[in-house]
């Protein structure tokens, strides 16, 4: 590791975490959910930057270890996981990969304040809430009144 230059290990070490999932929306990565801030590399070892979605969330553990995991596989071994509480994680480090995935497996991506949540299976504007809390804290539950589907929404945060 000492012989290569530090930018191409911080690309090595990204390309590993481009597959270190979210637990509660195993579809997104933690780089594409935004959770990933930075990548390191600190003499010899790698120094991984996390912020969690909000303050309190459960799996930022599970994250922790899956990096840990993940890299080790990888061959680094000597990996420190930071967690970076400013500035906040919001719904705008979600990246447009994340908004369309979310949409592919039903579930609505963060809307702008001023715009209706659309429906991702018909994209209709004409959605109801039915609860604020859907299967995360992170989503609200919602239905079309076009198509009559219930569906999660991702809250914007």
């Amino acid at each position: 590791m000492t012989n290569t230059p530090p930018a191409m290990l911080v690309s090595a070490v990204r390309l590993v975490l481009d597959e270190v999932f979210d637990p509660e929306l195993p579809i997104l990565t933690i780089a594409e959910l935004g959770v990933l801030r930075a990548v390191r590399i600190d003499g010899g070892g790698v120094t991984v930057v996390i912020t969690p979605t909000y303050s309190g969330c459960p799996v930022m553990h599970a994250i922790d270890q899956d990096i840990r995991h993940a890299l080790a596989a990888a061959g680094y071994h000597d990996v420190k996981i930071e967690t970076q509480l400013a500035p906040a994680w919001s719904t705008d480090q979600l990246s447009e990969a994340a908004h369309a995935k979310l949409r592919e497996m039903g579930i609505a991506p963060p809307a702008q304040h001023t715009q209706a949540v659309a429906c991702p299976r018909c994209a209709s504007a004409q959605t109801e809430r039915i609860s604020e809390f859907g299967s995360t804290a992170c989503k609200a539950l919602y239905r079309c009144r076009s198509c009559l589907e219930p569906f999660d929404y991702f809250k914007c945060l």
